[in-house]
Formats: C-alpha cells, structure tokens, sequence
C-alpha cells in the first residue's frame, strides 16, 4: 500500500480511480479521459503510460505520456515528479499540453534538458457551451462526412493542421497515422464539413467524447471563403450535432492570437472557462 508521496505507472487495476481523478475537470481533462474511457490504461492500448502521483497513500494527479505529454490535475509536487520521470526517460513526444499553470510548470523544468521548443503557446483560451445560439442560423450544408469521402476531405485536414501547426501531418510516416485518425472520425460519424463541387469548403470534427463532454477541433474555412461568416453558421450546424447526440456541454481551445476565430466562436455562444498551453516540437 502506498502511504508516501509517490509516483508511478498506473495500470490496469488503478482504472477507477484514475477516472476519479479526471473526472474531477471533465472540461479539461476530456483528451485523455476519452481515451481512458475507450482504452483503460494498458499502454499498449491507451498508446501511451499514465503516470500517477499519490500523496498520502491516494491517487490525486495524472500525467499522460504518449505522443503527448500531458499533466492533469497536478499539483506543484507531482509536477516535479513527473518532471523528473520525463527527464530520465527522455523526450517521446510531440508535444506538452494541458492546463496552463501545471503545463508552464513543468515545462520550466523540462527546458534546460529538452528545450529549446520549435513553438510555444502559452496562453490558448479553453472555452465551452452548453446551448446553441440564439441569433445564428446553422449552416444546412454542413453534415456529417461520408466514408467514401476520404480523398475529398483528407486535403482539407492537411492543409488545416499543416495551418495550425506549423508542420505537415504527412511528414515522417507519410501521414499513415493521421489518416487513419482522420479515417476513425469519419467512420464514427464525427467528421463535418460542408462540401461544394468536391471542395470542402467548412470543416471540424468532434474530437474527444465522454459522458460530460466533447471537445471540436480542426475548425477550417477554406482560405477563399473567409470573412463570409461560414465559420459562425458552420459552428452553429455542427454544435447542434455535438450538443443533441454526443454531451450535454461542447469545448475547444483556441490561439490567443487569433483573433477573428476567437470572435467567431463568442459570436456562437462560447465563454472562456479557462486555459491551456502548447510546447511543440
């Protein structure tokens, strides 16, 4: 029994109260608690370890080590720990993200060793909404992708991600896994876009689902029909899949750079509920 302050690799017979832990920020914890919810925490499963530091003999912070690193519910001293956990294993990931205080923390202590970072985002607004908008008519066009649309829509996820990262999807295996990701949100019926003549002229997809809540991303106007409003009234069609089939309440996080899309997502009833932070790679 662990009666100490410690951490270690969660396994499978930690599962419940490892999701008491993520349940405790739905909202901010929905990436990785989707992923538990589906793949319990075998590694090979869940593509990754999950780190849990216990004080006092009980679990009350997570760190999710796979393509991404990702602290959760983290207090100051279990960020050291997993700190130091990520150090002696060396870099594996991608990238850091999380919530903004524990991610900043734990990166401090990650730059002298694995820095310097090709970008950092520290400051992207979390925000959330339960209702749809009031005042915006969703977009009738937008619907869900269909399976035999992959070669129609895979150009627009490239072209989004390359966009927001800052890098191609297809680099390094020749996109194989971002394919097949784009491939699951598709056949699970969460990939929207509205698509004119072959082109996809709106996109996003709903990302990680849990009983609490669903997070949209990948948020794309093809770069010829911006400043039309496509993204407000595409928000609005796709929230009304996201809050009538999936959860009852819908989050995103977005650049505190960017301005107009920050606009658009107030303009369809989304309020910053608080922040993450992304070192890349």
């Amino acid at each position: 029994m662990l009666t100490t302050s410690t951490a270690k690799v969660l396994e499978p017979g930690d599962l419940d109260a490892a999701l008491a832990v993520l349940n405790r920020d739905p909202v901010a914890n929905a990436f990785v608690a989707s992923r538990v919810n589906v793949a319990g925490l075998d590694p090979w499963r869940l593509g990754g370890e999950m780190w849990g530091w216990y004080s006092g003999g009980r679990l009350t912070s997570l760190c999710y080590a796979g393509a991404n690193l990702v602290p959760l519910c983290a207090t100051p001293d279990a960020v050291r720990a997993f700190a130091d956990r990520a150090r002696r294993a060396g870099r594996r990931c991608s990238s850091i993200v999380g919530p903004v205080e524990a991610t900043a923390d734990l990166w401090s202590q990650l730059e002298p060793h694995w820095g310097p970072a090709r970008e950092v985002r520290a400051h992207q607004p979390l925000m959330t909404t339960r209702a749809l908008p009031a005042d915006i008519t969703p977009d009738p066009l937008v619907r869900r992708v269909r399976r035999d649309e992959m070669d129609v829509i895979m150009p627009a996820c490239v072209a989004m991600f390359t966009e927001e990262v800052g890098v191609s999807p297809l680099a390094g295996d020749g996109g194989l896994l971002y394919q097949a990701r784009v491939a699951e949100l598709v056949s699970t019926g969460r990939a929207f876009a509205r698509i004119e003549d072959g082109r996809v002229v709106f996109k996003a997809e709903i990302g990680a689902v849990t009983r609490h809540t669903c997070q949209i991303q990948g948020v794309w106007v093809d770069p010829e029909f911006r400043g039309q409003g496509l993204s407000e009234t595409g928000m609005a069609a796709v929230l009304h899949f996201a809050l009538r089939d999936v959860a009852p309440v819908a989050s995103l996080y977005v650049n505190d750079f960017n301005a107009p899309a920050r606009a658009a997502y107030q303009r369809v009833g989304f309020s910053e509920v608080g922040a993450f932070m992304s070192v890349l790679f």
